[in-house]
């Protein structure tokens, strides 16, 4: 039985989609902070974001281990060595300080570039300190 020409394709079509991949993550940082009356956005220590590569204004996924919520929302800068973790704004109300959160930011690549990329995974402490680098 031949196949159809749309099912034999399939390979060439793929090769023009892009893939959304993992390509930075901080994992279970403490919430330090959660602020309703804000603008928006995550405040974190700018000592995570240079280790992981994230950038100011860039948007992440954010999962809440303790309860399970998941919002996107867009990086701000904090001090550095001060180990904050803040929720700004409406995403206020799905967390509480002391919730543990997973960071995730995403990359679009071809599927020949998904192999190539790494993410940069941190893992912190409860005080958002780097124990370990994946």
């Amino acid at each position: 039985m031949a196949w159809p020409q749309s099912v034999r394709n399939i390979n060439e079509r793929l090769q023009k989609v892009l893939l959304k991949v993992l390509r930075a993550k901080i994992h279970r940082a403490t919430v330090t902070e959660a602020c309703v009356d804000y603008v928006g956005s995550i405040t974190i220590d700018s000592e995570l974001l240079e280790a992981v590569g994230l950038h100011v204004g860039e948007c992440v996924l954010v999962a809440d281990m303790t309860d399970g919520a998941r919002f996107e929302t867009y990086v701000f800068a904090g001090e550095p060595g001060s180990g904050v973790i803040c929720i700004n704004g409406a995403a206020a109300r799905l967390v509480g300080v002391g919730d543990e959160v997973i960071i995730m930011a995403y990359a679009y690549a071809s599927p020949e570039e998904v192999a190539k990329i790494k993410p940069a995974v941190a893992l912190v402490d409860k005080q958002n300190k780097i124990v370990n680098m994946l």
